[in-house]
């Protein structure tokens, strides 16, 4: 079953509703690269994430151009991020790229932006010339590093600096017993959500996960990660789906969870 089917599963089971109460969304992970911004132009995104109640999204782009065509159009709703590489298709190569250095000096010269990111990275991949620099560039300005990667990589980007806020995206993929784990180990360490539809159960919330989240209800966060362009159709569903299953959690979890918790994060330089 694929992960969007998944949800239109679990909101028939979780009894979701477009037309609640609508809880506000800080949707912390959202690209909008080189393809979707023909595919959706500006104003049709913006008005996609306004009628899904999303309030602020942290947009990163392949190309950036996306993201700065965005704020321009949303400056309220759009947080800027800066990722590292034009292409998506160099999501396995950058890290190997010196012209990666020279692009986001380009761009942090000329821009404003809250964090670097998403950036993808594994084990040693965080030792290569190109991450060791980058993350001296971030810390220079002290800006949020929004990861996609192992464990491995996450320890090694905090031995390289011990004080960095890490936004782990798609919580590494691991079970919510090894999210916490993390979690209790890193405390400037955040966790989106993004693409993982395992937090809802048939009686509303996973019970590893709603242990994870009344541990460490500051440290999570919902995201849709509009990796493709045919996914920015898809936002209104998944704060639908996000809404459905933090309705389950007591008021004050769901509420962090479904935004506050990202602007804590953003704040907490």
């Amino acid at each position: 079953m694929n992960f969007t089917l998944r949800i239109i599963v679990a909101l028939g089971f979780l009894g979701g509703s477009a037309h609640a109460e609508e809880l506000p969304i800080f949707d912390a992970h959202v690209h909008y690269s080189h393809d979707a911004v023909t595919f959706v132009p500006p104003n049709e995104v913006v008005k996609i994430l306004r009628e899904a109640g999303v309030r602020k999204a942290l947009v990163s782009s392949s190309d950036d151009r996306g993201t700065q065509l965005l704020q321009a159009a949303a400056p309220d709703i759009i947080v800027p991020a800066l990722r590292p590489y034009e292409r998506r298709g160099a999501i396995g190569t950058w890290m190997h790229d010196p012209s990666v250095i020279d692009y986001l000096s380009e761009k942090l010269a000329k821009f404003e932006y809250e964090a670097i990111g998403e950036f993808h990275a594994y084990g040693d991949d965080i030792q290569t010339d190109v991450i060791q620099t980058m993350i001296g560039m971030a810390r220079e300005r002290n800006l949020l590093l929004h990861h996609h990667g192992d464990r491995d990589a996450l320890e090694q980007i905090l031995a390289t600096w011990p004080e960095a806020r890490v936004l782990w995206a798609h919580s590494g993929f691991e079970e919510p017993k090894q999210v916490a784990d993390v979690l209790r180990d890193h405390p400037r360490v955040w966790a989106d959500l993004a693409y993982r539809s395992d937090m809802a159960s048939g009686n509303g919330v996973d019970a590893e996960w709603r242990k994870a989240f009344e541990e460490f209800p500051d440290r999570f966060m919902v995201g849709t990660d509009t990796f493709a362009p045919e996914r920015w159709h898809y936002v209104g569903r998944h704060a639908e789906f996000s809404r459905s299953w933090l309705a389950h959690m007591p008021d004050d979890i769901a509420r962090k969870i479904a935004f506050e918790n990202a602007e804590a994060m953003l704040a907490a330089k």
